[in-house]
């Protein structure tokens, strides 16, 4: 199969337009998060396991993966897989860097440029473009992509798209079954030696991350695979709010180890199945559609903004009836900043970079 007949292939298939909502639900709540984290430890967070969103985002994109290339792989080559992946997650991974370094240099309230030289800075720039894991900034916890935090999710959805093109998509689907029990069991472990399932994003927690989406990407791919869609006329906004009661379950040390994996390997692919097979409103086309738009672009870019912030609150102590107000200027400002890089940077090298429709 040609590329463009490949491609032409791809987007014949339906598309779940209510995915794409909740990704974009799964998104906002990260962000949020991340800013309430900046200031209250996780006991005490509103929002307590909005980290999470990143395993639903992993067995989200098991299933989307296995959608949309089970039946294709074979015929369209690895070389057309790999480029599409590329074309579709790096333009922003390089954008997140670029905003990331300019947001280490000009911070108006950190002076952790003191400390870098500028072949170090060269290094850690070129280390995160190249998605090659560098943690040498202590004043940001050792971040294995010091200059866009998040780009540690994108480093192991990689890894997963290469393992699937390679081994998983030939597996029966007894096979991935075993494996995700297999990994589900090493998840129960992490969460138990480490109290939480929050680790794949520094150093000390780096193989955490493998674990995360080893079995979270497995599962997306066993909904698919067995078919356990759950047809149902919920619709996105029940939907949503049943992946959002997930965010909002209370951090308890005692019990937060078993909550944790539980929410992973029970809940999250229950929701991904009811998501699949709810029935979309119209009116709710609009938004499903916007939401799935931004929430890469509102991901991958919010970290800049995000630790300046977190040096403005060392710094000023602002009390709350302040930070009512600064948080969420900066959200919003975060959402413009992801419709601007989606409208007129992603979605037109996208388009530059995919193969042209044949001319009739």
């Amino acid at each position: 199969m040609s590329e463009l007949s490949a491609n032409a292939a791809f987007k014949s298939k339906a598309h779940f337009e209510i995915l794409d909502g909740l990704r974009g639900v799964a998104a906002m709540a990260v962000v949020v998060f991340h800013f309430i984290e900046m200031y209250t430890p996780h006991p005490d967070d509103l929002i307590a396991h909005a980290y999470l969103a990143v395993d639903f985002f992993f067995c989200l994109s098991g299933f989307v993966v296995a959608y949309a290339y089970d039946d294709r792989l074979t015929q369209m080559g690895l070389k057309t897989f790999f480029k599409q992946r590329l074309v579709r997650l790096h333009p922003l991974v390089v954008l997140g860097t670029i905003l990331g370094l300019l947001g280490f240099i000009f911070d108006p309230f950190g002076n952790q440029i003191e400390a870098y030289s500028t072949g170090k800075l060269t290094l850690l720039f070129f280390a995160s473009i190249l998605m090659i894991p560098y943690p040498i900034i202590a004043e940001r916890a050792f971040n294995n992509f010091g200059l866009n935090a998040p780009a540690w999710t994108l480093f192991w959805e990689y890894v997963a798209n290469i393992v699937y093109a390679l081994v998983l998509h030939r597996l029966k689907r007894v096979w991935l079954l075993l494996l995700a029990i297999v990994a589900a069991a090493m998840l129960f472990y992490v969460s138990k030696s480490a109290g939480n399932i929050s680790g794949g994003w520094s150093k000390d927690n780096f193989w955490d991350g493998g674990v995360r989406v080893a079995f979270s990407f497995l599962a997306g791919m066993c909904v698919f695979r067995y078919q356990l869609i759950i047809k149902n006329k919920l619709g996105f906004p029940l939907v949503a709010v049943l992946l959002a009661l997930a965010f909002f379950v209370p951090y308890r040390d005692s019990w937060n180890w078993i909550t944790e994996p539980l929410l992973i390997v029970v809940y999250f692919p229950f929701l991904v199945a009811l998501g699949a097979g709810t029935v979309l409103n119209p009116a709710h086309q609009g938004i499903c559609r916007l939401s799935g738009q931004l929430s890469y672009p509102l991901y991958i870019t919010h970290y800049f903004v995000l630790w300046a912030f977190g040096n403005y609150y060392a710094q000023a102590q602002p009390n709350h009836q302040t930070l009512a107000w600064v948080i969420p200027s900066l959200i919003i400002g975060q959402i413009i900043i992801a419709y601007l890089a989606m409208k007129f940077y992603d979605l037109p090298i996208r388009k530059w970079l995919s193969p042209k429709k044949e001319e009739n």
